[in-house]
């Protein structure tokens, strides 16, 4: 599928008019929000099609009712509520840190989990998780810069929060998975009305 066949309902903007559409919600109206017009966005990178459509068929398949709220990823920067008129800081600051970072190879292998400090099971990166820690340490700085909850460990949620029992048969079902993929753009996730996390933008990796 080419660009121009995806729907201009679903095309992710420019990353130039981000303030603006991080002003609108996905039914078109603008958000307001308690002190000002603001949001909660995330940076991640986005797992291409058509693996992703796997993982969301395989995470609903444990009854976590977030798997057709977020879109598969690696997360580089938790949901953060920023201020509208922060946006454009937001995208230089990103534009900044992909132009400095050449694309490379993210592998995906097996299984692994965050219990029982955290209820998450997860793909584990056999391959890349250095390039996306050193990735997280720059992005996750300035603007985006925060506490970190727990030690940064890059992976792609499975299942969160559902039981023991459908931890265990993802785990057991996706041991042997093992794919790789070209990361070539960090991107930027608006939480919308629906509930549901949308890309706002990709900045692309590399000097262009």
């Amino acid at each position: 599928m080419s660009a121009d066949d995806v729907p201009e309902h679903e095309r992710i903007p420019a990353v130039e008019n981000m303030a603006a559409a991080a002003a609108m919600s996905d039914t078109g109206r603008e958000s307001t929000f308690v002190g000002g017009r603001s949001g909660r966005i995330g940076v991640a990178i986005p797992i291409p099609s058509p693996l992703d459509s796997l993982l969301v068929e395989r995470r609903a398949s444990t009854g976590d009712p977030l798997a057709w709220s977020i879109p598969p990823h690696v997360t580089l920067v938790p949901p953060q509520e920023i201020a509208d008129h922060v946006l454009p800081e937001v995208s230089d600051h990103l534009a900044a840190v992909a132009q400095r970072t050449e694309p490379f190879t993210i592998r995906l292998h097996g299984t692994d989990t965050f219990r029982p400090v955290s209820p998450v099971v997860f793909v584990a990166l056999a391959d890349g998780a250095e390039q996306v820690a050193a990735l997280e340490q720059v992005v996750r700085a300035g603007v985006l810069g925060s506490d970190r909850a727990f030690p940064f460990h890059p992976h792609v949620t499975l299942g969160h929060g559902v039981s023991d029992a459908e931890m265990d048969r993802v785990a057991d079902e996706m041991a042997g998975f093992d794919v790789s993929f070209e990361v070539a753009a960090l991107r930027v996730y608006r939480y919308g009305a629906d509930g549901r996390w949308h890309p706002l933008a990709d900045h692309c990796l590399g000097r262009h």
